[in-house]
């Protein structure tokens, strides 16, 4: 073997300012909101925060762009080992992030651990049936979750055609699943500073509305990927991580509409 023949399978990205411009961004953002909630003139205030944010979704874009492109090239079997490790450690992080809003919703509702509540839901508390728009998103996101198994087999088979058509009938439905949600938020009878069973509810609900919403765009991207011709059945682990994390956002919802709407709302 000569010395400048490469001796293991991994690579050296070329140099990126997207980390820089990435963290750049963000203090912008967090300062800008501090700014900003502690303003008096909040519309006129936000442009910080507002630049932070147009930062922060222009390195997405550059820097995923980035990523998709050296996927070409570098991802071999072994590089995309180590990225599978990496979602796993990810998606185990997001799991200890909901566990925190479980935490909050059950100490609030075991009446042992919060003497000053006498009844759960709090007095006064008109709690959404689970059995209309919660009953119904549970279908949507079960199916969703479906028709996404669905495209990834067909992408393991080859079969372009039905894995754009199960990524694009994934992507409907979560877009069905985040309007019946607002539908939900906007004929709510309680608000959020309502106490603590709203604030618990919001909390744990909204976060996870966001997961969806950031895993229908993740999955819309793919959409635009698969029908680009990306994919191949041997090499596709940027479809295979949008059904990690859509398959997760499906489980935290089974326990969400148990726990929450069903147990939590008696």
């Amino acid at each position: 073997m000569s010395d400048q023949a490469q001796k293991h399978p991994f690579h050296l990205v070329d140099p990126s300012p997207w980390p820089m411009i990435a963290a750049l961004s963000a203090g912008m953002f967090t300062g800008g909101m501090v700014y900003f909630m502690h303003s008096d003139r909040m519309l006129t205030d936000f442009w910080l925060a507002a630049m932070g944010i147009a930062g922060i979704l222009f390195v997405m874009f550059r820097w995923w762009s980035d990523v998709v492109h050296e996927s070409r090239i570098y991802h071999n079997p072994v590089v995309q080992i180590g990225l599978r490790y990496g979602m796993s450690l990810f998606i185990a992080s997001e799991v200890m992030f909901f566990v925190a809003f479980f935490w909050a919703f059950f100490q609030s509702a075991l009446l042992d651990f919060n003497p000053s509540i006498t009844q759960w839901p709090p007095a006064g508390i008109e709690v959404l049936d689970p059995w209309d728009l919660p009953f119904i998103n549970t279908l949507i996101l079960l199916l969703s979750g479906c028709t996404l198994t669905w495209a990834h087999h067909a992408c393991i088979e080859g079969h372009k055609k039905h894995m754009v058509q199960g990524l694009a009938i994934t992507v409907l439905l979560g877009i069905a699943f985040l309007s019946c949600q607002a539908y939900e938020y906007h004929h709510a009878a309680f608000a959020f500073d309502g106490g603590i069973y709203p604030s618990t509810f919001y909390m744990a609900t909204g976060f996870h509305g966001f997961h969806v919403f950031v895993g229908t765009v993740f999955l819309a991207v793919c959409l635009y990927r698969a029908n680009r011709g990306d994919f191949k059945p041997d090499h596709h682990f940027g479809l295979e991580a949008a059904a990690w994390y859509w398959h997760f956002v499906d489980v935290v919802w089974l326990f969400l509409f148990f726990s929450v709407y069903i147990w939590g709302g008696k």
